[in-house]
């Protein structure tokens, strides 16, 4: 497991927005932020509830999105956000957390 980014949330409108169709939600690119912020405005009908539309989280690569999140609350289902495929999930203790299961290298 290594970061990737934290995500916060935020309603105001950001420079370089683009838009995430699967979850309704704009969001900045954290790849280009010197310290991996992601800002995301949820649409008012996006589908994303909860904990996930009102909370920061941390996101972090895995090798496996279905062995990092063993025992942990599922979220939101994993789903293909084009860069990687991305899943969220509660932590024991009540956090956020996004696993990001980047493609695989062609050797």
């Amino acid at each position: 497991m290594q970061f990737d980014h934290i995500g916060i949330v935020t309603t105001e409108k950001k420079a370089d927005e683009m838009y995430v169709a699967a979850t309704k939600v704009w969001v900045t690119d954290f790849q280009t932020h010197p310290q991996h912020i992601e800002w995301l405005r949820f649409e008012p009908d996006s589908p994303v509830t909860g904990k996930v539309r009102e909370m920061a989280h941390v996101a972090y690569r895995v090798d496996s999105i279905a062995e990092a999140s063993q025992g942990m609350k599922t979220l939101i289902e994993p789903f293909d956000a084009g860069i990687a495929t991305v899943g969220f999930y509660e932590t024991a203790d009540g956090g956020v957390v996004e696993f990001m299961e980047y493609p695989k290298e062609k050797e």
